[in-house]
């Protein structure tokens, strides 16, 4: 097939948030998965704050991929460039920039540019990656905007909390305990039902119906990335009503007496449009953030304490 060359593309869109503050929510993708709906997890592989390597796990036309990818940043131009180093199938070849311009002391332009090629230049590949980048640049565009301009309130309506409990147990006996989701129901009183399917190696799609306390279930979707055998990382893509996000971490730490502690993490963001809908016209943020908490950390605390007894059961 003949060269055809990479596909060009950009999207713009205007944020009323300073230009620099913009800046930092591209440049640190430890944020990502709060701010971009398609990120379900990246983090910076090596580098540092000129240039880095990262790898992301992300959602592209509902499909669940990963890649690696070098990025230069610029803060003093308010650019970053990025190439992806290993791309995942149909891409052959990827990379762009974020690029903010400055119109006002608190407006900005981003643009978002992409070039790419698919595998073998095949024409049904490249218009896949053509609506997965169309949908995704258009989707990431808006959460920025979104994040950015609500970024003042984002402290009372998003919130980090953990649950922890010690195991006399090695670490790889938890992590399994945690990582055999399909058997949850089996094993856990609060989960009714699970289907789990494995995307690819380390990446699980976890469909979940949970029981809450007054007896009703509500169906969850969250999409995990598995680090055997010491973390597994999750985010949400069906949530409960109250929340607009919910990210999640399960880490492992082995000490040297052969005992672990196991942690469960979360990062929530309240719907505050739903909270009267959901809990009632007296409820307000402290409510809702009060129910949220007590809900997640119920179930991570007997979710960890069923793991520590099966750890403690296989020494």
């Amino acid at each position: 097939m003949a060269d055809t060359g990479p596909r060009e593309t950009e999207h713009t869109i205007t944020v009323a948030a300073p230009a620099a503050a913009v800046y930092d929510l591209v440049a640190d993708v430890s944020h990502w998965p709060s701010v971009f709906p398609p990120t379900l997890h990246a983090e910076r592989v090596d580098g540092d704050d000129s240039q880095e390597r990262i790898r992301i796990w992300a959602t592209a036309n509902g499909t669940p991929k990963s890649w690696t990818s070098r990025r230069n940043l610029d803060p003093a131009g308010l650019r970053v460039t990025f190439r992806q180093e290993v791309s995942a199938h149909p891409v052959a070849a990827m990379g762009g920039a974020w690029i903010i311009e400055p119109l006002a002391a608190d407006r900005s332009r981003v643009r978002l540019l992409h070039d790419y090629r698919a595998v073998d230049d095949a024409p049904d590949a490249l218009e896949w990656i053509d609506r997965a980048v169309d949908r995704n640049s258009r989707t990431e565009l808006a959460a920025l905007k979104a994040s950015a301009e609500l970024a003042a309130g984002a402290e009372e309506r998003t919130f980090t909390f953990e649950d922890a409990v010690r195991v006399n147990g090695p670490a790889k006996d938890v992590y399994d305990f945690l990582d055999e989701a399909a058997r949850w129901p089996e094993r856990l009183p609060h989960v009714a039902r699970v289907a789990l399917t494995e995307e690819a190696p380390g990446l699980q799609r976890l469909e979940m119906d949970t029981r809450a306390k007054d007896g009703s279930a509500h169906t969850t979707v969250s999409f995990r990335v598995c680090f055997p055998h010491h973390a597994i990382v999750y985010k949400q893509t069906t949530l409960p009503a109250l929340m607009t996000l919910h990210t999640g971490r399960w880490s492992l730490t082995e000490h040297a007496d052969g005992s672990t502690t196991a942690v469960s993490r979360h990062t929530v963001t309240i719907d505050t449009d739903r909270i009267t809908d959901v809990l009632g016209p007296d409820a307000d943020l402290a409510v809702a953030r009060a129910r949220v908490r007590d809900a997640l950390g119920t179930n991570s605390r007997a979710t960890l304490e069923l793991a520590r007894a099966h750890a403690e059961r296989n020494r």
